[in-house]
This record gives C-alpha cells, structure tokens and sequence, in this order.
C-alpha cells in the first residue's frame, strides 16, 4: 500500500521537532489546542460578549474576514471583549482547568437518615423488652403458685354442679361467683385428691381456699338439693305427688303452681294444660326452689328436647286430623301414646298404625277414623294406663275414649322422652292399622291390617291374661 501523501485524510501531519503529540504549530507546549470548527461546515459562530475571538481555522480554510468595528454612544467601541470561557486573560489558555481543580462541593449530613435509624432500633428495643416481659410474666406463672384466698370464706353461696361439667368447667363458674380466686389453684387441688364431683348443690362461701372447696365437694353428704327422677310416661298428677314427697309441700301446691301458665313457660298451644310438657329427667332442685320454678325447670327441659329434636318444623312434614299438617301439640300428643303403648323398636311402628288411621285415604273405612287405645281410655276415666279395662270402664264415654271418638285425644296423657318423640316424628314405613301387645312381660307386639288376624291374637292375648294377672 503506497504510503499517503501530507493533507490526505487518515494521515497525520508531520510532527515538528519538539512538537509534543497533538500540539499545533504556535501552540505553546501545555497549551490546550484551540477551537477549531469541523472543515465543511463554514465559519464558526459570531463573535459574543464573553466569549473572545473564535480562533483561526485548520487546513486550507481562510479566517472569517473581522467585522467591522461598531461606536458606541461615546464613539468607543460598542462592547469590550471580554477573555473566553478557556482563556487565561492575557490571550492563552489556562494549563489546568479550574473546575476540575476545586475539591467537589460537601454533602449536607442529613438527620432523616439517622432518625430512620434511631426509630428502628426503639421499635426493635421495644420488641425485646415486649418479648422479655412476656417470659418474665410466663415463668412467673410457671413456677409461682396460682393466687388462691386464704379463707375461710365469707358470704354463704349455693353453689351447682351440672350434669357432665368437667372439674375445669367447675373451676371456672367457682371462680365467676367469686368462690376461688384462680381456676389453676382450684384445679391443682382438685388434681391433688382426685376430685369426682355429683351433681347437686353445695353450700359453699365466697373468697375460700381452693384446698376447703375440694374437700366439700368431694363428699356427696354435703350436696343440698332435691334430687327427683321423674320417669318416662308420667301423667301430671303422679309428678305432683312425687315432688311433694321429696320436699315439705303437699300435691295441691304443685297442682295450684301449673295454672301459672306465664310463671311456668307453658307454650300457648298447651291451652293452659300442663300434662304432657312436664319432661321426664333427673332433676336437681335447689333447696329453697318454690313448686313454680321446680315446674319451670321441666318445662325448660321440654323445651331443649322441643328444639333438639326440631318439632315445630318435623311436625309439618306429618298429617292429622284429617290428612292436615300436624301442630307441635298434636305431634306431643301422638308422642304421648306412642309411650303408653309401646316399646323399643315397636315405638315407631305404633306411631305408623297411628298416622294410617288419622289418614281417611290409608284407613279406607277399616276404622273410621278411631284409634282404638286403651291407654288413652284410661286416663280418661283415671286409672293406669298398663291395667286391662273391663267392659264396663270401656263403655264409658269421655274425651279421651278412642273406641267410639275419631281423632287425637285433646291432650297428652303423659309425659313423653326424647325415643317416643323421635318416633312420632319419624314413623316406620307400613300400612298397619291393628296391633296388640300379646306377651305383657317381654312385650311381644304384632301388627297386622287384616281384622280377622287382630281378632285371633286378641284370643291369644285373653287366655294369656286368663293364666296370669294382666
């Protein structure tokens, strides 16, 4: 490749003797190259106060000629050319630029950063003292004992134990009357002794020492309550009795107590009568309890079984009284019956033989509407519904008769449990309209819809009665 000649583009001009590497010819060593503008593109801008004489070109360009001197006011000249922006002041160029000589401006110490700081070493400081407390307070408990009254005990308190409470549940309703102080100091002793409590009322005093409220507890002499069991298909007169017996009143109190419908919670679809909602239970009455609140209590527990078992809804589901919707009393009534009646698995097939014969489509005429039981016969004319009528106490007429009377009875005639409740709202699939109980001690029960077949085992029943006493 032939070496390129001086001017042609790529080549660099000769260097003189002594010229440093990029110095100008005239250019004094150390002096910065002046501004030069890029050949092809003219002359360089005009001049400006401020920023001196635009130097000369490079290469073959001339200068710019010189403009022509302007008079000011006084006849000076119009402005007074001040050094360049990269001038020295006496016609150079500074060695060493000033800009880049001055140390860089100092940043201003700003506090937010700090505060910032400061701000989350309190919240962590105050996280650990937080956590600190809280394991203090926690060991405390830990190895402290629980708080617990010195006794004896100042106020007298009645104090009930529930059915199924557990001793922590006893603890805690101790230390709500203000029996025991802590529930842990309750539980300690109570674990200390192995604590069975029964169910009943206990003659307790306000602020006691845990340790004296378990060794009350502990022994069943000390409960003071009216413990009554009323079993399952009691009529209201033998309650009476019963109640009367386990306290210093006589029957008629009680009897005078269940016309207070509003004291006793009665529902108004009872019509004011009290005979199928007292609910057969163990109860626990306190000693002081008048015959009202003894009432109430079993009315109150009629109205658990009510909800827990959903009759209201239930009932709707069934027909009475002509093919309509049941009522909650109808379903109480039919409930009733199906207790003096039956038994065991047969309850639900009773309640069915009940339901077909209410239905004048399933009874056909069989039995026009009559439900033929003796129990409710009974307890129209008094008397216990497991005797045997004669003929005589059949033929008499009341409102409870079921031989000769369509329907329901108008009332209960006991008190029914949670198994005959279940069963009147949930009756056995069948189209049953007789059934007998043929064997009086196990039970035994049959259930037909053929009359002939029920008149054969009422033969069956009679030579029964006929070898032993029904």
């Amino acid at each position: 490749m032939p070496p390129q000649r001086p001017g042609q583009p790529g080549q660099r001009p000769p260097q003189q003797p002594g010229q440093q590497l990029g110095q100008q010819p005239g250019q004094l060593p150390g002096q910065r190259a002046p501004f030069r503008p890029v050949p092809g593109q003219g002359p360089g801008p005009a001049p400006h106060p401020g920023l001196g004489t635009p130097p000369p070109g490079y290469g073959r360009q001339a200068p710019p000629p010189a403009p022509a001197p302007s008079r000011g006011y006084a006849g000076g000249p119009a402005y007074q050319q001040q050094p360049g922006f990269l001038e020295d002041g006496r016609g150079g160029y500074p060695e060493r630029d000033p800009y880049f000589d001055s140390e860089p401006p100092k940043r201003k110490r700003r506090f937010g950063g700090c505060l910032a700081v400061l701000v989350a070493l309190a919240v962590v400081l105050g996280g650990v003292y937080f956590a600190g407390d809280r394991a203090i307070d926690y060991l405390k408990d830990k190895v402290a004992p629980p708080a617990d009254y010195a006794g004896p005990g100042t106020d007298p308190v009645s104090f009930e134990v529930h059915q199924g409470d557990s001793v922590s549940a006893v603890g805690r309703s101790l230390k709500e009357v203000g029996v025991v102080e802590s529930v842990d100091a309750f539980i300690d002793a109570a674990n200390a002794e192995g604590l069975s409590v029964q169910v009943g009322f206990y003659p307790l005093k306000k602020e006691m020492k845990a340790e004296d409220v378990v060794e009350i507890l502990a022994n069943p002499e000390n409960i003071d309550t009216i413990n009554v069991t009323i079993t399952e298909g009691s009529r209201a007169k033998a309650i009476y009795k019963v109640l009367a017996e386990k306290t210093d009143k006589k029957p008629a109190e009680f009897k005078k107590a269940a016309q207070d419908t509003e004291g006793i919670g009665l529902p108004d679809y009872a019509g004011g009568e009290i005979e199928g909602y007292l609910f057969p239970a163990t109860y626990a009455f306190p000693p002081d309890s008048t015959p009202t609140e003894m009432l109430a209590m079993m009315v109150d527990r009629w109205e658990q079984a009510l909800g827990d078992n959903d009759i209201e809804a239930r009932a709707k589901q069934l027909k009475c009284d002509d093919g309509k919707a049941c009522t909650a009393e109808q379903i109480m009534t039919v409930a009733s019956l199906v207790e003096a009646e039956g038994r065991g698995e047969d309850m639900s097939k009773i309640s069915r033989v009940i339901y077909n014969r209410l239905d004048p489509k399933i009874d056909d005429g069989a039995t026009n509407g009559t439900l033929g039981i003796d129990a409710s016969n009974a307890y129209g004319i008094g008397k216990s519904g497991t005797t045997q009528l004669t003929s005589a106490e059949l033929a008499k007429d009341t409102p409870y008769e079921t031989r000769r009377r369509a329907g329901l009875p108008p009332t209960p005639i006991g008190s029914p449990g949670d198994a005959a409740i279940e069963a009147a709202l949930n009756p056995a699939k069948g189209n049953w309209l007789f059934y007998i109980t043929v064997n009086l001690k196990t039970g035994e029960t049959k259930f037909t819809r053929d009359y002939e077949e029920f008149q054969r085992w009422s033969a069956d029943l009679d030579a029964y009665c006929a070898k032993n006493k029904c």
